[in-house]
C-alpha cells in the first residue's frame, strides 16, 4: 500500500492517517516527499512514542495529531490528498460511516488495509476476541465484508486501483474520480 502511493508519488502532499498508532506510515510518506500529516488517534497512548519515531527522523515539525473518534470529529477536519487508514476498519463497528467520512475527506487516494472476509480469518479474530476478553484488554474485532468496503467507498467518488492480498489482511488504494 505505502509503495504504491510513493510510486504514484505523494510530493506536496497532505496526508491525513486514522489510527496511525506510532507514526510508521505517515514517516515513511513524509520521508517520500508528503507536505504534512495529521494523525487522528483514539490512543493518547501512542502520543510519545509517535512525537519520538518522528522527532528522530527529523520529521517531528510535520506531523500534528488530534485525538477522539474520526467519525465524529471528521466535520472539523479539512481533506486530504491522502487519507490512510492501517488495521483501522476491523476495530470500527460502523464500517459504512467511518468508510464515508474517510472518503469524503480524500482528495486523491484513500489507503486501507482491513482482513479479507474469509471464514478461516473470521474464526480467528473470534478466538482472538476471546482471549482479548479474557484478559480484560478487550477492543473487538470486526470483519466487515470487502464488497461493502469497495462499495461504500465508490459511493464516495472512489475506484479501486490497487489490492494486494495476505493470507489475512487485504490492502486497497482508491483513487479520487475525476
Amino acid at each position: 500500500m505505502v509503495g504504491y502511493l510513493k510510486a504514484r508519488g505523494v510530493e506536496g502532499a497532505d496526508v491525513l492517517e486514522v489510527g496511525g498508532g506510532v507514526g510508521a506510515i505517515q514517516v515513511e510518506l513524509l520521508k517520500a516527499g508528503a507536505r504534512q500529516c495529521l494523525n487522528v488517534e483514539l490512543s493518547p497512548g501512542y502520543e510519545g512514542p509517535a512525537r519520538r519515531l518522528a522527532a528522530d527522523e527529523g520529521l517531528g515539525d510535520r506531523v500534528s495529531t488530534r485525538f477522539g473518534d474520526f467519525v465524529e470529529l471528521s466535520e472539523e477536519l479539512d481533506p486530504a490528498d491522502v487519507v490512510v487508514m492501517n488495521r483501522v476498519v476491523c476495530c470500527y463497528p460502523w464500517m459504512e460511516r467511518l468508510v464515508a467520512a474517510a472518503a469524503a475527506k480524500t482528495g486523491s487516494y484513500l489507503a486501507m488495509v482491513f482482513p479479507k472476509d474469509d471464514w478461516w480469518v473470521k474464526l480467528g479474530m473470534r478466538v482472538g476476541d476471546l482471549f482479548e476478553s479474557i484478559r480484560g484488554d478487550h477492543v473487538p474485532a470486526y470483519v466487515h465484508p470487502v464488497a461493502e468496503i469497495e462499495s461504500v467507498a465508490g459511493k464516495g467518488g472512489l475506484a479501486l486501483r490497487h489490492s494486494d492480498t495476505g493470507l489475512i489482511w487485504q490492502a486497497e488504494v482508491f483513487e479520487r474520480i475525476a
